[in-house]
């Protein structure tokens, strides 16, 4: 006499049907992903000549680099990386100062994270300390990560990030373009995105 299964209820059907669910939320999962890297941050308005009243080091004769950063910004880990490998490639052609916000109300201690050190460690860079984001404001920042690169005379020449999507190292156009313009005084990109957190909420992509 046959041996009567019983049903379990889950069928070809079923299983069919659970691993189509499990394959769209996967895919959704990566695409929600992909927009988050890709989102550009709210754009900075830089002035085009050097502020005359801001404090930041320049060296004369040289261009300088000026990155303001928000020091919770877990984005920012990769642009100080890129900065790094920068100024490794342009051997003391261009001196770089990496502005770290200060909101009122916290102590100088808020400012000194990991990337802090990172930064300070950098051959050629000057961490600062900006006491209630002067700085910041006077060069027109948004966003962490918003790179602006200066000749020698003071003028405005690159504005941008210096990373290619959001908290991910490598070549990146805003790289290549400041490497570009330090050593040739040329370069076919003078703008492009920031992949950073807002400096007011390191939470948000924008303000």
């Amino acid at each position: 006499m046959p041996i009567t299964r019983p049903k379990t209820g889950i069928g070809n059907f079923g299983i069919a049907m659970f691993a189509a669910v499990w394959l769209g939320a996967v895919v959704f999962g990566q695409r929600v992903m992909l927009n988050y890297d890709y989102a550009a941050a709210a754009p900075g308005a830089p002035p085009s000549l050097w502020p005359k009243d801001s404090s930041l080091p320049r060296t004369e004769g040289l261009a300088t680099i000026v990155v303001v950063a928000h020091p919770h910004c877990p984005c920012t880990r990769a642009t100080i990386e890129e900065l790094a490998r920068l100024m490794a490639h342009l051997q003391n052609r261009a001196t770089a100062a990496v502005v770290f916000v200060r909101p009122p109300g916290v102590s100088e201690d808020w400012t000194k994270t990991d990337l802090w050190e990172s930064a300070a460690r950098i051959p050629g860079v000057t961490a600062i300390n900006d006491t209630d984001s002067v700085e910041a404001t006077r060069f027109g920042a948004q966003a962490s990560g918003q790179t602006m690169l200066y000749s020698a005379a003071g003028d405005l020449q690159f504005t941008g990030g210096i990373t290619a999507s959001r908290g991910h190292a490598g070549d990146s156009v805003g790289q290549s373009a400041v490497a570009s313009l330090v050593t040739t005084g040329h370069s076919s990109v003078n703008h492009t995105s920031v992949f950073g957190c807002s400096l007011r909420n390191p939470e948000r992509a924008t303000n």
